[in-house]
């Protein structure tokens, strides 16, 4: 007889569990049905389509890589030294969670934007971020960073610091340690963050049209491009839609089996 991991769970919870896949299925099997698959190769290559497409993928990996180089410093700070004042501070980190992406368009306009904080410096400066490339960077950065610093922050909370603290004793300097110790011991939920953070990018919308705008091979990205598509071709947003569940479906999984693998 074989028994499920932790024990046997309640019949009942089968139902709800049903109904949640569901809520996320059905929409999903409405969109491939509604898809005009006679058409489905000229609607996804239209030369609007594929520079969308491939704005977006150019961005959101430059911001996944942002991401990177600002989360895991500063996973590592709120998971390894608790200073005065850091819970207010990881609150404020992981604001853009909750925030709608519209208002955090906003908050990035007022800062960076022509007649924002640092706006007017930057434009003396002969640096003019609003309404460019960079600002659908920025945007989709601002968005999807709390997901990598949450998943490797949570990560080195539960794996704990007394591996890190007997390669110290063991004479490892502190970069050793990082290298070496803490960060291949968070290697899967890093891998899983860094995704996240990549897949939210990718479909990033309200701070990008806020920020950024709408310019074809600018910063008109997927999500935009569907948007507009939307109003004149539906059958085209449709198809486009799809490309999106596809790509962010294909991403989640080989982040799955990577995870599993590394664990």
């Amino acid at each position: 007889m074989t028994h499920s991991p932790g024990g046997a769970l309640p019949r009942w919870l089968w139902l709800p569990a049903a109904a949640g896949v569901s809520v996320v299925v059905l929409p999903l099997i409405a969109l491939v049905a509604q898809v005009d698959w006679a058409n489905f190769g000229a609607l996804i290559t239209s030369d609007s389509s594929k520079a969308a497409l491939f704005l977006s993928l150019r961005t959101a990996s430059i911001s996944t890589a942002l991401c990177l180089l600002l989360g895991i410093p500063m996973a590592l700070v709120m998971a390894r030294h608790p200073l005065p004042g850091l819970g207010a501070v990881r609150a404020v980190v992981l604001l853009p969670l909750v925030l709608p992406p519209v208002v955090g368009g906003l908050a990035l306009l007022y800062t960076f934007g022509r007649r924002g904080l640092l706006g007017e410096t930057m434009q003396v400066l002969g640096i003019d971020i609003a309404f460019t490339t960079t600002a659908v960077v920025l945007a989709q950065t601002f968005v999807a960073l709390p997901f990598l610093v949450i998943s490797l922050e949570s990560a080195l909370r539960i794996a704990g610091s007394r591996y890190e603290e007997v390669a110290a004793s063991l004479g490892a300097s502190p970069s050793r340690v990082l290298w070496r110790v803490t960060l291949p011991l968070a290697l899967p939920s890093l891998l899983s963050g860094t995704v996240l953070a990549f897949a939210r990018a990718l479909g990033e919308f309200g701070a990008t049209i806020t920020f950024a705008g709408s310019l074809e091979g600018v910063t008109r990205t997927l999500p935009l491009e569907i948007y507009l598509q939307r109003e004149v071709d539906p059958d085209a947003a449709i198809a486009l839609s799809l490309v999106l569940v596809v790509v962010a479906a294909v991403v989640m999984t080989f982040t799955h089996s990577r995870t599993r693998s590394s664990r």
